[in-house]
Formats: structure tokens, C-alpha cells, sequence
């Protein structure tokens, strides 16, 4: 039992132990950060970067790092740049770049920019924003870079954001802040954008003052015909307002008079349509009350018929019941009686059986003598019969005419008389029915004229 605890603590305390390692090796990414990570990454780049979401590191394989979104302000103050017309200017500028979060950009900082400093990131970028800056106001005339901001900033930020990508990093905004230049070219074009701008300035004045009086005379006239035409106007309008105020009126009464009447006829409707809905509601209550009736009825009359048959039924299966009782009762005792008779008439026929037997142990084993020994003890009943076969024939007179003997030596009167005691049942025939047989010494055979010793012997022994 101890042996079991102290194994289920292990087993509580490795599951604890991994799942904190689990726990630490699930990194979340900030929204201002950049989780790169970095190892055994199962794809074709050198790391994978992950922008607001989560991962697991997978420890020994791999390992992570973060990049840093905050933005970066570089001020770039570039002196002596060449621009087209050979004028040197000094034009002072602010960047704001950052690392960019589009993917392909992610994995060139991932790449480039891993482990550097803020510092270091800004010295890289300042390098590449010098180079595009010169090479942009290398391109433009003075003219174009002080009059054409807009155009100088695209000029810059096209050429600057190419070359910021390729380390990981994005342009967020271009401020200049100033432009001059050495030879004061500038400034003379200041100069005489300001003179210009004066003495357009003044002509404009001049022109506004004469423009004033003409426009103060035309606008007297314009007051005068105004005036006039906005009194003319005034009453045309008055008139024109009593007008519609007559026809509004007119509509008014009107429109009241068509609200009365839909309202009246409305009333009228509404009022139909009630009494309607009542004379509805009486017929569907007449109806619902005539089915209720009804199905009161019927249900009355089925239930009593209902039960008038499951009455029946229990009565016919009673009946049925007790006539099943009663047949199994007589079928019971006829069983019982035949069983009985059986017993006795198994009972007669093993006694019979068991005398015979005995009469055979008494014959010395031998049937036919036990049989002989039956018929001894029954002859004088078997006489008895014949004589009552014969006792009704009544012979008033016999008249004998004996002549010669016939062929085999007896004569006429002999023979009457035998042929008499062949009408009488042979008493042969009656063994036979009974199954049994005559000696043929009863039969009326006569016996050979020589027998041996022995058959005499027995010849007497059945006579006895």
C-alpha cells in the first residue's frame, strides 16, 4: 500500500513538473512585439515569425527571440547635397520608420535585425536614409524641391521605403523641416516670389477699388428695381396666400366632412362586424355543445356496450373454465377406472398365468400334459354341453331298414347313427376355437395295431 502512494506521488509530481515546463515553453506575442522563432522550423525559411498569437518552443530544437514594433525617429540634418543644377542645399529632415509586420518583411528583420539594439537598428537605417535622400535631390531642380513638397516626399519615401524593406524595416512618415542652400538661390527666389506676390498684391487693390464704386452704383440700382420688385411680389404673395388660405379651408371642410363620414360608416362596419362575431361565437357554442352532447351519448352507450361484452366475455371464459375442469375431471376418472380395470385383468391373467405354470411344474415341465390335465378337469362340463346341443331334438320313431353292409364294412344303422353324431358341434372344432387341441384317441382314431411299450404306457396315462 505504501509502495502505491509513493508511486502515484511520483507519477502526480512528473506530471506537474511537466506540464510547468510546457507551461514555460508556450510563449504569447505581444501586440507591439514580434515573436521570431528560431531553430528546427520545418520550413524553407530560417525562422518563423509570429505577430500577436501564441506558440510552443519546442525545447532543444528550438528557441525564440522578440523584435521590438515601437517605433524609431531618426533625424537626418543632410548638408552639401548636389542637387541637379549643381546648387548644394542643406535639407534638414525627420524620419519615423519601424519593423514591418507583413511577412516576407518579418523574416528579412528576423533575419537582419535579430539581437540588435535599438541603436544599432537606428545607425543602419540613418546609413540608407542619407544614400536615398542624396540620391532624390540629385535628381530635382530647386525649383521642384521647394515648390513641390508633395513631389519631393513621394520622390523620397518611394526611394527610401524600397531600401528599408530589404532589412525588415517600414517608412511611417517624412517631415522636412527646412530647405536652404549656400549660394542663397533660395532665398533670392523668396525674394522675388515675395515682390511678386506684393505687387500683385497691390494691382489687386486698385482693381478691388474700382470695383467698388461700379459695383456701389449697380448696387443702388439693383436695391431700387429690388425694392419695387419685391413689393410687387409682397402683394402678389399676399394675394396668392389668401387664395390658398381659402382653398385650405375649402379642403379642410372637406377633409373633415370624408373623416366624419368613414368615420360613421367605420362605426356602422365595425358594429356589423361585432354583432357578426357573436352570432359567430352563439353558433360555434350551439355546435360545441351539440358534439359534447353527442359524444356524451355515445360514449354512454359504448361504455355500457363495452361493458356489457367484457361481461359476456368473463362468463363465456368462467363456463369455459368449468367445463375445462369438469372435462379434465371425467377424463380423470374414465383414466382412473380403465387404469383400474387394466390393473385387474393384469392382475386375473398373471394369476391364470402363475396356475398354468404350476399345472406345467406339476406335468413334469411338459405343456401338452398340463394341457391334458385342463381338459380332464373341464370334460364333464364339455360333456354336459354336448348333451344340451342334442337334448331338444325330439325323435318320435325310428324305423330301420338294414340291409347289406356297405364298402368299408358297417351297416346302414351304423351309419345313421354316425352320420347323427356328425350334425352335433365336433367337440375337435370347440378345442380349436379355444386354441387348444384333442388327443386322437378323442378324436375317434384308432391307434396303430402294434404301439410301442412306452406309447401305451402314456396312452393310459392320458385316459387317466
Amino acid at each position: 500500500m505504501d509502495t502505491q502512494i509513493v508511486l502515484i506521488l511520483i507519477l502526480v509530481f512528473v506530471i506537474i513538473v511537466t506540464f510547468s515546463a510546457i507551461l514555460r515553453r508556450y510563449r504569447r506575442c505581444p501586440s507591439d512585439k514580434i515573436l521570431v522563432i528560431y531553430g528546427k522550423t520545418g520550413r524553407n525559411t530560417s525562422a518563423k515569425c509570429i505577430h500577436g498569437g501564441a506558440a510552443f518552443i519546442w525545447p532543444v530544437f528550438q528557441n525564440y527571440a522578440y523584435l521590438d514594433l515601437k517605433p524609431i525617429s531618426i533625424e537626418c540634418n543632410l548638408t552639401n547635397a548636389l542637387s541637379k543644377q549643381n546648387i548644394r542645399v542643406d535639407v534638414p529632415c525627420r524620419f519615423t520608420v519601424g519593423i514591418s509586420t507583413e511577412p516576407d518583411i518579418m523574416n528579412n528583420a528576423a533575419e537582419r535585425l535579430l539581437g540588435l539594439t535599438t541603436d544599432d537598428i537606428k545607425n543602419i537605417a540613418t546609413d540608407i536614409l542619407f544614400g536615398q535622400l542624396r540620391l532624390v535631390i540629385a535628381t530635382m531642380d530647386i525649383e521642384e524641391i521647394n515648390a513641390d513638397r508633395d513631389k519631393f516626399l513621394a520622390s523620397v519615401s518611394a526611394n527610401v521605403e524600397a531600401e528599408l524593406r530589404k532589412i525588415g524595416l517600414k517608412l511611417i512618415n517624412v517631415n522636412v523641416t527646412d530647405i536652404r542652400d549656400e549660394s542663397g538661390y533660395i532665398e533670392a527666389l523668396g525674394k522675388e516670389a515675395a515682390a511678386k506676390a506684393i505687387n500683385d498684391a497691390k494691382k489687386s487693390v486698385a482693381e478691388q477699388n474700382r470695383f467698388g464704386e461700379t459695383g456701389k452704383a449697380d448696387a443702388d440700382k439693383d436695391t431700387r428695381v429690388n425694392v419695387a420688385a419685391a413689393n410687387a411680389l409682397a402683394v402678389k404673395g399676399e394675394n396668392q396666400s389668401k387664395i390658398d388660405i381659402a382653398n385650405s379651408d375649402a379642403q379642410r371642410r372637406e377633409k373633415t366632412a370624408e373623416a366624419e363620414r368613414l368615420a360613421v360608416a367605420a362605426e356602422k362596419v365595425q358594429a356589423a362586424k361585432a354583432l357578426q362575431e357573436a352570432y359567430q361565437s352563439e353558433r360555434d357554442a350551439e355546435l360545441a355543445r351539440a358534439e359534447k352532447e353527442k359524444a356524451t351519448r355515445q360514449a354512454d352507450i359504448v361504455v355500457a356496450a363495452e361493458i356489457e361484452k367484457q361481461k359476456i366475455e368473463i362468463e363465456a371464459e368462467a363456463q369455459a373454465e368449468k367445463a375445462r375442469r369438469v372435462a379434465k375431471g371425467e377424463a380423470d376418472a374414465i383414466f382412473a377406472k380403465m387404469e383400474a380395470q387394466g390393473r385387474g385383468a393384469m392382475e386375473i391373467l398373471s394369476k391364470q398365468a402363475q396356475g398354468f405354470m404350476a399345472l406345467v411344474n406339476a406335468a413334469s415341465g411338459d405343456p401338452q400334459k398340463a394341457v391334458l390335465m385342463m381338459i380332464a378337469d373341464r370334460l364333464p362340463e364339455l360333456v354336459k354341453t354336448q348333451v344340451e346341443a342334442v337334448k331338444g331334438i325330439n325323435i318320435d320313431k325310428v324305423t330301420v331298414w338294414d340291409g347289406s353292409g356297405s364298402a368299408d364294412g358297417k351297416t346302414s344303422t351304423a351309419n345313421f347313427i354316425s352320420g347323427l353324431m356328425k350334425s352335433i358341434p365336433p367337440m375337435d372344432d370347440l378345442f380349436k376355437m379355444a386354441g387348444m387341441q384333442l388327443p386322437d384317441y378323442l378324436k375317434g382314431k384308432e391307434l396303430p395295431e402294434e404301439q410301442p411299450a412306452g406309447k401305451k404306457e402314456d396312452k393310459k396315462a392320458a385316459e387317466k
